[in-house]
C-alpha cells in the first residue's frame, strides 16, 4: 500500500512503488488535469507540485511522493476561486490547444510561491524546459507578469 496525500486529500492505494505518480494521480485517484505528454519528463505537461516544487510526475516513482504534499492543477482553486496564476491564464487567453497548460500553471505557480517577483531570468529558468506546441510562450509570460501583479 502506498499513501499519498493530494489536494489536502490522503488515499491509501494498493499500487507498485514503482509506478509514475502521473498514473498514481490519473488512473488510481482519477485526477486527469495532469496530463501525459512524452513520458521522459522532457515537455513538462505532467508538471505538478510536490512539496511545492514543480516536479515532472510522469518520472517520479510513487515512493518518493509518500508522505508529501502534492498538489495537481485541481487543487489550485480554492472553493471556486481561481488562483492568481489560472486567472491570469484566463486574462491573457493563454491557451491554444491547450494540452500544456496544466504543466505550464503549475510551473509558473512554483516559481511564483518561491520568487513573488521574478525577473525575465527567473522566468526563463522555471519555464525551461515546459513545452508548448501552439507557441503561446508570449502570452505565457504577459500571464505570468500579470499574477506577479507587473502587468
Amino acid at each position: 500500500m502506498i499513501t499519498l496525500k493530494v489536494n489536502g486529500e490522503t488515499h491509501s492505494l494498493d499500487i507498485e512503488k514503482e509506478m509514475p505518480l502521473l498514473w498514481a494521480i490519473r488512473t488510481e485517484i482519477g485526477l486527469t488535469g495532469t496530463k501525459y505528454g512524452c513520458g521522459i519528463a522532457q515537455c513538462g505537461a505532467c508538471t505538478v507540485l510536490v512539496d511545492g516544487k514543480a516536479v515532472r510526475s510522469c518520472s517520479l516513482p510513487v515512493a518518493n511522493a509518500e508522505g508529501k504534499e502534492i498538489t495537481t492543477i485541481e487543487g489550485l482553486s480554492h472553493n471556486g476561486t481561481l488562483n492568481k496564476v489560472q486567472q491570469a491564464w484566463i486574462a491573457e487567453d493563454v491557451p491554444q490547444c491547450g494540452y500544456c497548460q496544466s504543466g505550464q500553471v503549475m510551473a509558473a505557480t512554483a516559481l511564483l510561491n518561491r520568487t513573488p517577483n521574478p525577473d525575465e531570468s527567473d522566468i526563463d529558468a522555471a519555464m525551461a524546459g515546459n513545452i508548448c506546441r501552439c507557441g503561446t510562450y508570449v502570452r505565457i509570460r504577459r500571464a505570468i507578469k500579470r499574477a506577479a501583479g507587473k502587468a
